[in-house]
């Protein structure tokens, strides 16, 4: 099966979860938007399938939306969820769990509305940042640190290792002060994994910026 992912082409965002589990399974995909008229090729596809916002996938006549969704639908078919319909279920409650998570991450920069410019929101920012950092952080943190995660390697360890990730990139200062080794050990083994550590030292890859959700505004990171 090749599969046709769609997601914009400057940013990690969402897409970059599913970036991670295709890249990890050797899975043939194409980042659709990315190639020579691919914006034009995914604004034809989310209207004819009432694809309300990407990312989304394409596989054969199956389109799928939603992250949490698409992670699920392709777990079991790419070797990153068992075959148990139990434990799917639970690694899809864990991943919107994620992305209830990235939400409140994207709020940090964008708390009054994302048709406004962080400067147009920047006292909101700095207070619903105090916030994130002191209370929703190491509630999340922690949530996920304490969990026991079925054996084997799944999607839900590529998605942990992406926060921890984007978390450092945004909040250096808070995530340093903070004790998680069990997901920092997890980070780290799964930066190691020989198809991640290609992708990620890949032009494939694409840089942390100030355009994705997790931005870096040093005044976020302080106080």
């Amino acid at each position: 099966m090749k599969y046709e992912l769609y997601y914009w082409p400057s940013i990690q965002g969402r897409g970059e979860f599913i970036r991670l589990a295709l890249e990890e399974a050797g899975a043939d995909y194409v980042d659709v938007a990315r190639r020579p008229n691919g914006m034009k090729a995914m604004q034809a596809q989310m209207k004819r399938n009432a694809i309300f916002a990407c990312p989304f996938l394409r596989a054969g006549t199956i389109v799928v939306a939603q992250t949490a969704l698409i992670l699920h639908f392709l777990g079991p078919r790419i070797g990153l969820a068992p075959k148990n319909e139990k434990t799917q279920l639970w690694l899809l409650q864990q991943q919107l769990t994620i992305s209830d998570w990235l939400v409140e991450v994207h709020d940090t920069h964008h708390p009054v509305g994302s048709g406004l410019y962080y400067e147009d929101q920047k006292a909101e920012a700095l207070r619903r940042s105090v916030d994130f950092r002191e209370n929703r952080l190491p509630r999340f943190l922690s949530y996920f640190e304490r969990l026991e995660r079925p054996k084997g390697f799944t999607s839900l360890e590529l998605s942990l290792f992406q926060m921890v990730e984007g978390l450092r990139y945004a909040f250096p200062r808070a995530m340093k002060a903070l004790r998680y080794p069990k997901l920092a050990a997890l980070h780290d083994q799964v930066a190691a994994r020989p198809r991640v550590a290609a992708y990620l030292a890949s032009e494939r890859r694409i840089a942390f910026n100030r355009q994705g959700i997790f931005r870096h505004y040093p005044e976020l990171d302080s106080g």
